[in-house]
């Protein structure tokens, strides 16, 4: 029998004095993050399959499963970091000691933190994408926990899919090929629990892309991305800003330049002047799933695309070359900048 199981059962009996048995609490560290992942797929997860389309997690279950699926990520990443060296689950490594080790009295890493570690030192491969993940999570909960935060149940969902996903992938190759084998038979009703969630989950997100896909997504691919939220190539953007087609969020223009295609540039401004409305909303930034709009300078006001766009000589803007001209002056000027230079040589020519 489950030991932890064992423990409780023996915990709930009575003694021979008729006073209740002491209570003994044993999870080890890969048991302890595996419970966790148990205890996020029951909140996210339905029965059957068949039931996913009409299973929408409630906001209490959201909540204990941002928080649960961030427990399970701190538990996980720091055994493995463990394993590596006992001091690199510090916040600093240069203060580690045997005894505030045992006594659990220090401060231990950020998950950012453990995800660098395990990259750099352990050698754990962790895609750029699995990173970002476990960032948003870290910044999910954080603010779940201290502030309340309101999201999307479905993006929150499709999110933690891949945060399983990776959890999953991570325990079959850095923690459970460790494992004796009491742990391992102790773990295994919990983690084939996670697995068979996971598998509901991602069949689900794949159904429901295949339909949008088919139906609401059809013919938009030149202006469809992906959601920041839900991480689904399922946003479309119009001249009012975007919605994603599968978790239903919305951005303004704005929200869109200052959040979802942000300048990589610190001191960069978002967004360009548009040649066509003038707008500040071009983009050279914006990746659509269509692969041949990939080179394509997009203007989030007025969705226009555009290919052949250079900056102007005279006011730095950008405008499309015009052939005839830079054959003329060698210069590549738009049209403001050629009226205002005809408009000077007019007025030198009639002083």
């Amino acid at each position: 029998m489950d030991k932890i199981r064992a423990t409780e059962q023996a915990a709930s009996q009575q003694s021979e004095s008729g006073r209740p048995a002491p209570v003994s609490i044993d999870y080890p560290p890969v048991r302890n993050g595996v419970d966790y992942l148990a205890s996020v797929v029951q909140h996210l997860g339905s029965p059957s399959a068949t039931r996913r389309a009409e299973h929408v997690p409630g906001p209490r279950a959201v909540k204990y499963a941002v928080l649960h699926l961030q427990a399970a990520v701190e538990v996980l990443l720091k055994a493995r970091l463990q394993r590596e060296h006992w001091s690199l689950v510090y916040s600093n490594p240069a203060t580690a000691t045997r005894d505030s080790l045992a006594d659990f009295s220090f401060e231990s890493c950020t998950t950012n933190a453990a995800v660098e570690r395990l990259r750099n030192i352990a050698q754990v491969p962790i895609s750029a994408a699995e990173a970002k993940a476990l960032k948003d999570l870290a910044r999910d909960r954080n603010a779940l926990q201290h502030y309340g935060f309101q999201h999307n149940v479905r993006a929150v969902e499709s999110r933690a899919a891949i945060v399983l996903d990776f959890l999953v992938r991570f325990l079959d190759t850095e923690l459970l090929p460790k494992l004796g084998p009491d742990e391992l038979a102790s773990i295994h009703p919990d983690l084939e629990l996670a697995r068979t969630r996971l598998t509901d989950i991602k069949s689900f997100v794949r159904q429901r892309m295949n339909r949008l896909r088919g139906n609401d997504l059809a013919g938009l691919e030149r202006r469809t991305a992906q959601c920041y939220e839900c991480r689904q190539a399922a946003l479309v953007v119009d001249a009012d800003g975007a919605q994603c087609h599968f978790c239903s969020a919305t951005w303004t223009v704005k929200q869109l330049l200052a959040d979802v295609w942000r300048d990589p540039d610190p001191q960069g401004s978002p967004g360009m002047d548009c040649p066509s409305c003038h707008a500040h909303a071009l983009l050279d930034c914006a990746v659509f799933i269509d692969p041949s709009n990939i080179s394509a300078m997009y203007c989030l006001a007025c969705t226009k695309e555009f290919d052949n766009l250079d900056l102007c000589k005279g006011c730095g803007c950008f405008w499309g070359k015009d052939d005839e001209t830079f054959k003329i002056t060698g210069q590549l000027l738009c049209g403001d900048c050629q009226n205002r230079i005809r408009r000077e040589e007019d007025e030198k020519y009639w002083q």
